[in-house]
């Protein structure tokens, strides 16, 4: 008769359990994963995947009881590890979402905003573009590889432990938002710069020839000018978001 004791079984499932749980909570914080779209079974079955393709890469956990407060405290270790990882790549969409929220500002196009039912937030056509582009770009650049191997390599920087806290006191993630405004108004600036020059050019003819009305034939020439700004400016969105998203996973490798 097969007996197992509950050392056995613990040294089997030790291994497996933890990295599930902070694949898990990385899904859960993961900006396209995280949608209410996306049912709990995918992101289950892709986080046991995962965990279960990184056995080999991992080091070695040390086994401890389920039902112990250590136990608890290295469940809500790999929580906060996940979410945070998850939140660094939410921060990058963010910025590059920022970033098309002031073009469009400058453009005149936030006054046609609409209601996002994936965020429940109120978003513009140029947000929602950018914030489409940087997901195709996301996948295209091997986010997703350099994204699963900053959770592999997380375990070694931050291996399990009893300490959760110890890796917020390491990190500072409250910090991270201040790249929001940095790499937004850095995808930004050349086209607000440009539409900036054509509100003066404006200016000065409303000045010389008051008989044009501007107000009419501003916003067309502003929205153009833009449209054609981004469309020369779009190539150039893959350096600073490439080197946002390796500046942040770099922080877990």
């Amino acid at each position: 008769m097969l007996t197992l004791s509950e050392a056995q079984i613990l040294a089997w499932i030790t291994p497996l359990l933890w990295p599930f749980l902070r694949a898990l909570a990385l899904l859960s914080g993961l900006p396209v994963f995280s949608q209410r779209a996306v049912p709990m079974r995918v992101k289950v079955g892709l986080a046991l995947f995962i965990a279960l393709a990184a056995q080999a890469s991992l080091p070695v956990i040390p086994v401890v009881a389920l039902d112990t407060p250590q136990a608890m405290m290295r469940v809500a270790q790999q929580l906060l590890v996940g979410l945070s990882l998850g939140f660094a790549v939410r921060v990058v969409f963010a910025a590059v979402e920022l970033g098309g929220e002031l073009i469009g500002l400058q453009m005149g196009l936030n006054f046609a905003g609409f209601f996002d039912p994936a965020t429940a937030s109120q978003g513009t056509a140029s947000g929602r573009f950018y914030g489409t582009l940087v997901a195709f770009l996301f996948v295209l650049g091997n986010g997703h590889l350099a994204l699963i191997a900053a959770l592999v390599h997380s375990f070694e920087v931050f291996p399990v432990g009893d300490e959760p806290f110890a890796f917020l006191r390491q990190t500072q993630p409250q910090r991270w938002g201040a790249e929001v405004f940095t790499l937004g108004l850095w995808i930004a600036l050349p086209l607000v710069g440009m539409l900036l020059f054509v509100n003066l050019v404006l200016g000065v003819i409303s000045r010389v020839a008051p008989q044009i009305s501007v107000f009419s034939v501003g916003f067309p020439i502003t929205l153009s000018v833009g449209l054609i700004g981004m469309l020369l400016t779009l190539p150039l969105l893959e350096q600073p978001f490439a080197m946002a998203m390796t500046g942040m996973l770099a922080q877990f490798q």
